[in-house]
């Protein structure tokens, strides 16, 4: 089976990546095992929040000059960040995520244990915050649905009120819900959403929303609408017609989910080839040493040829980086990496500080080139977070990364 570009990985990277490549005319496919981070999205797609050594970050652009040569930021050049960003808003827009945001000043999202964490991009659901320190109103009444343990209302109106709002806590009973309350493990969020997509059933939790409010100037509501559809979003805010604001609940995360089905969907309208539930197990080789082939479990001894191929496969938490008590490794092509020399400086034993393991990954030429064995690999490029040289956590990068890494590698071989 013969295709211009195949991408391992279906996550946010491999699937902009692939978008990208497929609407230039690009016959590409998409080997993804299966559930990607973006199901455990907060919403938001975040730029740089703070440098390596804790500085906090408000114009992202600007602070790149001030990261080492090994992050990704600083290999592929600001200048190219900052065209990438640039022209991210629109890529969303047209493939049907409506975002918001500025490469040059990071706005801030409500987390869901009451927190505040710097962000780039924002999906229309959520309501951004333009400082750290912002209030968001007056007064607010926080309504959760009963029996929903993803959404500590709690939490939230002690955050809310050190900013000064004054808060109060509600919740509202569904009928349509008794059958998810019976078991607590199937009252999640995305269960909630599939029941309130049903029609009249959205209408009915905003009236009774609505009964509850006693002079409020904001509502807080967990974000558990819209999993098909993000228009549920807006009219329940229509239908309130209060100032409403949706938070990201613990994972399962519906907009996380709703974003990748819909950039699903947009690649495979363009006429890409999405192979859901497949891992890749080995590669051949030219006698010129670019990649010749893959081989898969699904497809046995079927292989897939292409010009090009493309790991977005992840880091740890996807299995793109494998690691043992001896060494971590990259299990399809055994790609060089980047990682901190000696195991006991992978980690540190205090969990809330910085992890280096999260840094560790792919070592990458300007054009997201890989090598194996220190010889660089003409037609197989790294993105996302396989690429090392950053901590997407700690900084606060993981989707600028992701996002300006794929657009970059589609261009490169666009350009060949």
């Amino acid at each position: 089976m013969k295709f211009d570009t195949i991408i391992i990985g279906g996550g946010l990277s491999g699937l902009v990546c692939g978008i990208r490549l497929q609407k230039a005319g690009r016959k590409c496919a998409i080997v993804s095992a299966g559930q990607s981070a973006m199901h455990f999205s907060s919403g938001t797609f975040d730029l740089l929040g703070r440098l390596p050594d804790g500085t906090p970050v408000d114009d992202p652009i600007e602070a790149i000059s001030k990261l080492d040569g090994g992050h990704p930021y600083s290999i592929l050049g600001a200048d190219s960040v900052e065209k990438y960003a640039a022209e991210a808003e629109d890529f969303f827009a047209g493939c049907g995520i409506k975002v918001s945001g500025n490469a040059h000043k990071n706005t801030w999202r409500v987390t869901p244990t009451g927190e505040r964490k710097p962000s780039w991009l924002t999906i229309s659901d959520f309501t951004p915050l333009e400082a750290k320190d912002s209030a968001i109103g007056s007064k607010a009444l926080i309504v959760n649905i009963l029996g929903y343990l993803d959404f500590n209302t709690r939490f939230l109106a002690d955050s809310f009120e050190r900013q000064g709002t004054s808060c109060r806590i509600e919740s509202i009973k569904l009928d349509e819900m008794e059958r998810l309350r019976k078991n607590p493990s199937e009252m999640r969020a995305t269960n909630i959403a599939r029941v309130m997509d049903r029609d009249g059933v959205w209408e009915k939790a905003a009236a009774k929303v609505k009964e509850k409010l006693q002079g409020e100037d904001v509502l807080v509501l967990p974000a558990v609408f819209g999993l098909k559809d993000a228009s549920v979003v807006e009219k329940m805010r229509e239908a309130i017609g209060v100032r409403t604001m949706f938070i990201a609940t613990m994972p399962p995360s519906v907009p996380g989910i709703r974003s990748q089905l819909t950039l699903r969907a947009e690649f495979e309208k363009a006429g890409g080839r999405f192979f859901l539930g497949d891992t890749v197990v080995d590669a051949d080789y030219n006698e010129d040493g670019t990649v010749k082939s893959i081989g898969t479990v699904n497809f046995g001894d079927i292989r897939l040829y292409a010009d090009d191929f493309v790991l977005a496969s992840g880091s740890f938490f996807s299995k793109g980086l494998i690691a043992t008590p001896e060494k971590v490794c990259e299990p399809v092509f055994g790609a060089d990496l980047t990682i901190a020399e000696g195991r006991d400086n992978w980690f540190d034993r205090n969990f809330w500080k910085r992890q280096n393991y999260i840094s560790f990954g792919a070592t990458v030429s300007s054009s997201l080139n890989v090598s194996v064995e220190g010889r660089e690999i003409a037609n197989l490029y790294a993105i996302g977070s396989l690429v090392g040289g950053c901590n997407a956590l700690y900084e606060g990068c993981g989707g600028g990364v992701a996002i300006i890494t794929a657009m970059k590698a589609a261009d490169v071989i666009l350009e060949k």
